[in-house]
């Protein structure tokens, strides 16, 4: 339990109240932490905090992570044997490795008793989900959780980093942030030009300004294959995190003209004026869309068991 005295207030809440957003804070505040809601306050450790310390340390977050059956290219892959193991339990083993609290959010009957069988757990949801985000919302919904910031980690990325985990959860950190999301430094040219890997475009703050799969921006005045030592050509990883209410609210908004053209949901967000901060990483992930590239992942696992 937490004391906490606010100008001429006095409030006793756990981490997991809410109260504490009833208040503005002032840059530093006060604060004693005593055994019980019922003892004397008589402090056995006194804290000077300041907000974003506050923030982190109250903060709740979750991971769910969609995963459905039905891909055009890959029907099955969240059941697909990896090293011994489906791809969805080492997705989850990943999230379980920083996160107290993982969910699954499936439309499948065969998926959802596979994470019950090696004991993790998972929402059943609906079939007819545009995205995975919008199934996450779902998913939220059904749970009644009172996280503060929701992660999504895509169901076929067996190896999303635990390092990449904490840098995403950092971003909140500061209470602005509204939806974080990664990127990584493209080491060659012929990957920037890969409209399968979408470049992300910062401000000098570390906000995205923009998404595209196209290169962007255009170097003027350099060859085109001497561009990366002009710019840090930025690749989106496909991990976000939502705070609650927000993730709420942009699933409700309506497709836009960038996000149809693109192809990419996150366009939407800026459209209506949403803030993504970004994260750098410099660990590269594995995804799963293609048979073939279980085969490149198996190729993966096996030189990472062995460094």
């Amino acid at each position: 339990m937490i004391f906490c005295a606010v100008a001429d207030k006095v409030v006793i809440a756990s981490k997991e109240s809410k109260i504490f957003r009833r208040f503005i804070f002032d840059s530093q505040l006060n604060f004693t932490k005593v055994r019980k809601k019922n003892e004397t306050t008589k402090p056995f450790k006194n804290y000077s905090l300041t907000l974003q310390q506050i923030y982190k340390f109250i903060m709740k977050f979750i991971a769910i992570i969609p995963a459905r059956y039905a891909s055009t290219r890959f029907p099955g892959k969240p059941l697909a044997i990896l090293g011994g193991k489906t791809v969805i339990q080492r997705v989850y083993e990943q999230a379980t490795s920083v996160l107290g609290e993982a969910y699954v959010a499936t439309d499948d009957e065969r998926i959802m008793k596979a994470v019950e069988a090696f004991g993790g757990k998972a929402v059943m949801t609906r079939s007819d989900h545009k995205s995975g985000t919008d199934r996450i919302e779902e998913a939220a919904e059904k749970l009644g959780t009172d996280a503060d910031v929701i992660i999504n980690i895509q169901g076929d990325e067996p190896f999303i980093h635990a390092s990449q985990i904490k840098t995403l959860m950092g971003l909140f950190d500061e209470p602005s942030t509204q939806i974080g999301t990664l990127g990584k430094r493209f080491d060659s040219m012929d990957a920037v030009a890969n409209p399968n890997s979408p470049k992300i475009v910062c401000d000098l703050c570390g906000f995205a300004l923009y998404f595209s799969r196209s290169i962007i921006p255009f170097v003027r005045g350099k060859e085109q294959d001497t561009w990366l030592e002009h710019y840090p050509y930025l690749k989106h990883l496909g991990i976000y995190a939502y705070r609650r209410e927000v993730l709420r609210q942009i699933t409700s908004l309506p497709s836009s003209p960038l996000e149809v053209s693109e192809s990419l949901e996150q366009l939407r967000w800026l459209e209506n004026g949403y803030r993504i901060r970004v994260g750098l990483t410099d660990v590269e992930t594995v995804g799963i869309d293609t048979p073939e590239d279980l085969q490149r992942a198996e190729h993966f696992l096996q030189q990472e068991m062995q460094g």
